[in-house]
């Protein structure tokens, strides 16, 4: 007897079908075709003893299941329930007269019991689209695709009870998911503040502009100034996500089964954080099969990179491209996958092999040592940096004051009103979302400036001696400042204010 049930593969951060045909016949054999990986090959051994233990037997007959579509590798054991199922049903062992309703996913353990997959999100969005009626999943992963509306999603904790609800026995558990209510619930609620900071204000107001229009930053300062605890609140003052953002952003982090147990939404823009002795794969994402890197996980968020000199040249260098095309693509012989990598890069360093700036006394390295230090970084990707802000340590009379900094709420207001006018400004400009995202088309456009401007930094060129790629940076960070400032028309004070963000554009600063 023929028999097929469904499930699902990944692709990139989309799903798509995989028809399980069982067809059990006259003789003997257990026969799996499709192009399987080694972990759906050893699935036999789990099934045949999952159903030994649940009462149930796998057939001593002729037995051939074929993954269609034959001709794409399937990789992963979440098809072990999908297979097992099959399985009773053809061998009538079952009566399952609705199984082709249904998708059915999980990992088979040997008593039976269901064990979570990776990529729950997109395969239950794609059941939708299938015009499946449900979907029957491990409890564990009920609550993620219970977040996609119209569709039936169905908790199981082991085989029986899906046994049991396909022969009318017993209901399985109908998850429900309220997504808007309990995204919008979420929306607040962040583990960093800003008002834990105590001095900093200039820092705090260049990573304010930084975020309002999606600027990328680096932060230069010796140890113990306060660089990694400035960067880790900087999530807390993005614009809060919109339920578009989060559904894909969840999307991804699934797909890499990085997404936190009985997690059903991100509703928090995520935040990376790297160590430096990652390889270029890790960080943009690979492998035979690939998977999202680090870059892709801080999609719609920030990445942090710790100690930036520190991270292999080839490393950092892989980045160039998806800073600028938001997106990374990775090819193989046989296919190729774009995740997308739109992300807000915040790094920071020590000034010198020291620790300290070139003019403190505890500076201890040469001028050769600081200049091969600083070479580490390649001027195309300083180039894709807009803001190099300085951080120098807190006085103690600022660290002892009991008055606290001002809280991250109120700083993310106005950081979401002025992403609002860059929304209404490239409204019309599906490439551009915000300043940083400007080309020389949009700086034209939008970021004309006025006889006293233009002799600003005019001179800022000539007596700062800031390089040639530095000008571009400025008009962007500046058009920032004047969308806080509510202005439609960038002011002197704007692009003075711009002009002192781009300390490593200094000659004879540190290079």
């Amino acid at each position: 007897m023929l028999v097929k049930t469904y499930g699902s593969a990944i692709y990139g951060i989309d799903a798509y079908l995989i028809t399980i045909e069982v067809n059990i016949d006259k003789g003997a054999g257990y026969h799996l075709v499709g192009l399987p990986d080694n972990a759906i090959r050893e699935s036999s051994h789990r099934i045949n003893t999952a159903l030994n233990n649940a009462g149930y037997k796998v057939p001593r007959k002729k037995i051939i299941i074929n993954m269609a579509p034959a001709d794409v590798r399937k990789e992963g054991s979440a098809y072990d329930l999908t297979i097992a199922m099959g399985i009773l049903a053809a061998s009538e062992q079952i009566k399952a007269d609705n199984i082709g309703s249904y998708i059915i996913m999980g990992e088979l353990s040997l008593d039976g019991s269901l064990l979570p997959i990776k990529g729950v999100l997109p395969i239950a969005i794609q059941a939708r689209k299938d015009g499946f009626k449900g979907i029957i999943l491990p409890q564990e992963n009920a609550k993620e695709a219970a977040v996609v509306n119209n569709l039936e999603v169905y908790a199981a904790e082991n085989i029986s009870q899906v046994i049991d609800f396909f022969e009318k026995k017993k209901e399985l558990k109908l998850v429900e998911f309220n997504t808007r209510e309990k995204f919008y619930e979420s929306l607040q609620n962040f583990p960093f503040d800003f008002a834990d900071v105590k001095g900093q204000e200039n820092v705090k107001r260049a990573l304010e502009i930084a975020a309002a229009g999606g600027h990328n930053i680096l932060l230069i300062g010796p140890p113990g100034s306060g660089k990694t605890m400035l960067a880790k609140r900087i999530s807390s003052i993005l614009p809060p996500l919109t339920l578009h953002e989060a559904l894909e952003t969840t999307k991804i982090h699934s797909v890499a089964g990085k997404l936190s147990k009985n997690s059903a939404l991100m509703t928090h823009r995520p935040f990376t954080s790297p160590h430096h002795t990652t390889s270029d794969v890790a960080l943009v994402g690979g492998g035979s099969y690939p998977q999202p890197g680090e870059i892709s996980l801080a999609h719609n968020g920030v990445l942090f990179l710790d100690e930036l000199p520190e991270f292999q040249r080839s490393v950092l260098e892989v980045m160039r491209q998806p800073l600028e095309d938001r997106e990374v693509t990775i090819a193989r012989a046989k296919f190729t996958v774009t995740y997308p990598a739109s992300f807000m890069l915040v790094a920071s360093m020590n000034p010198s092999p020291s620790g300290f700036f070139p003019d403190d006394p505890q500076n201890t390295s040469s001028p050769a040592e600081m200049q091969r230090y600083m070479n580490k970084i390649s001027g195309p990707l300083l180039d894709r940096i807009d803001l190099h802000i300085e951080v120098t340590p807190v006085p103690f009379e600022h660290l002892s004051a009991e008055r606290n900094g001002e809280k991250s709420e109120i700083i993310r207001a106005r950081v979401t009103e002025a992403r609002k006018l860059q929304e209404i400004r490239f409204q019309d400009l599906g490439h551009v979302h915000y300043n940083a995202q400007m080309g020389p088309k949009q700086l034209d456009d939008f970021c004309q400036l006025g006889t006293d401007s233009i002799e600003l930094i005019k001179n800022a060129m000539e007596k700062l001696n800031l390089s040639a790629r530095a000008y571009d940076r400025i008009l962007r960070v500046a058009r920032t400042i004047a969308d806080l400032d509510k202005q439609q028309n960038i002011a002197t004070h704007h692009l003075a204010e711009a002009i002192q963000y781009r300390s490593l554009d200094r000659e004879g600063f540190l290079r």
